[in-house]
């Protein structure tokens, strides 16, 4: 087993006032695997842009312009993080959402 320890004390991670966070089932459960490297990115974004409910109103050309993604690429991986049941989206809204049960594989 491996002994893991602290390599740069004053440089340990803090989550301060952030809300911000990604369950570690998100990598052991193959979540991360299963996203293209556009919703992914997205996916990250959202995370970090969004409250402690998982909330955010940024819109679609200011999230396009911050992740460098065409239109169409982004409204596709939006439309795929929906579907893989990660975030809702009412038009102007988005909510991340907790990870469900399994990783949705296409």
């Amino acid at each position: 087993m491996i002994r893991k320890k602290v390599l740069i004390q004053d440089r340990i991670r803090r989550t301060g006032k952030s809300f911000c966070f990604i369950p570690h089932r998100f990598l052991t459960d193959g979540f991360l695997q299963s996203l293209t490297r556009h919703e992914l990115a997205l996916y990250l974004f959202l995370v970090l842009a969004s409250d402690k409910h998982g909330l955010s109103y940024y819109g679609d050309k200011s999230i396009c312009s911050k992740l460098g993604l065409k239109e169409q690429d982004y409204l596709f991986a939006r439309s795929c993080l929906i579907h893989k049941d990660l975030i809702v989206y009412d038009g102007t809204l988005f909510q991340v959402l907790s990870l469900p049960q399994s990783a949705h594989k296409i």
